[in-house]
């Protein structure tokens, strides 16, 4: 049985030369410039290299704090890919995505605010799980880490068991099931500019060509 706290994979060999790792420079202090009920913004003054060698220097680096997310490419048994449209205001767009949300239910790991997701947002349970590639969208400036899941085996789930009101922006939700090539040509057009949206489709893709043997499966 696989952990719900998603652990990175192991990389060995020479692939280990090419390969994201954690790392943390000192920091000589930390301030919180902001809280809201879903991230917050700090600063920290890091201590880095100096240039040419002469010593270090402290510079003031600010992020956003993010609890993380995940995201799931629900594929049913005809080949299609399920898309929801949604307004984000941030981006000033409508935009297809897969279903999603935010880690904040406290013990809930990436999978289960997975599961817990596409039953909210989509009606739908799975009975297979994947893991597909995981990701920071804006390392620069946030800590966010999006998780990213293929769920196979779908059922709808009955109205009554669904204990989840949708508001707002998700009261709005337009749902399509598009087939995957479809998909994958809708990224490679520009039409979708989800950054989970992107990487699932494609990654979905590439799984579907070796018959999902190269994901890990979850439970």
């Amino acid at each position: 049985m696989a952990s719900d706290t998603h652990p990175a994979r192991a990389v060995t060999g020479a692939d280990a030369k090419i390969a994201d790792a954690p790392a943390s420079w000192p920091v000589e202090r930390s301030e919180e410039r902001f809280r809201g009920p879903k991230c917050g913004m700090r600063t920290d003054w890091v201590r880095m290299p100096g240039a040419s060698g002469e010593g270090t220097a402290v510079v003031a680096r600010d992020y956003m704090e993010h609890p993380g997310a995940a995201a799931v490419l629900a594929l049913d048994g005809e080949g299609r890919v399920l898309l929801q449209r949604q307004y984000r205001h941030a981006t000033g767009h409508t935009m297809w995505e897969l279903p999603a949300g935010m880690i904040d239910v406290a013990g809930e790991g990436p999978l289960a605010t997975a599961r817990r997701e596409l039953v909210e947002e989509a009606g739908l349970r799975a009975r297979e799980w994947y893991e597909l590639p995981d990701f920071f969208p804006t390392p620069g400036f946030s800590a966010e880490r999006i998780h990213l899941f293929l769920a196979r085996g779908l059922s709808r789930v009955p109205a009554e068991e669904i204990d989840f009101v949708r508001e707002h922006e998700e009261a709005d939700l337009a749902a399509e099931w598009v087939p995957l090539a479809e998909a994958v040509r809708l990224v490679m057009d520009g039409a979708l500019h989800n950054g989970a949206t992107v990487i699932g489709i494609l990654a979905a893709r590439a799984a579907v060509g070796d018959g999902f043997a190269s994901l890990r499966r979850v439970h």
